[in-house]
């Protein structure tokens, strides 16, 4: 199975959500849709929640988070 290229879905735009990554062609936030699945809620869930997404557009989200986090330094929290 390929990963789903997030560039064809997810735009970063200073003058859309103040520059956060969202679906093209629509105002929801990359974070909405994984802060969401993170949550509990099933891809279907989230669709149903955002009718304007597809499972092709809620994997775009999830691909895109993860190549962030391969681009970022995490430090563990101090306990």
């Amino acid at each position: 199975m390929s990963r789903t290229n997030w560039k064809k879905h997810i735009i970063i735009d200073p003058d859309l959500h103040h520059g956060d990554p969202c679906i093209k062609g629509t105002r929801i936030p990359v974070t909405a849709i994984v802060g969401s699945l993170a949550d509990g809620m099933t891809p279907d869930e989230v669709i149903a929640a955002y009718p304007q997404l597809t499972t092709v557009k809620v994997q775009a989200a999830l691909a895109y988070a993860a190549d962030v986090m391969r681009q970022e330094l995490l430090l563990p929290f101090a306990s």
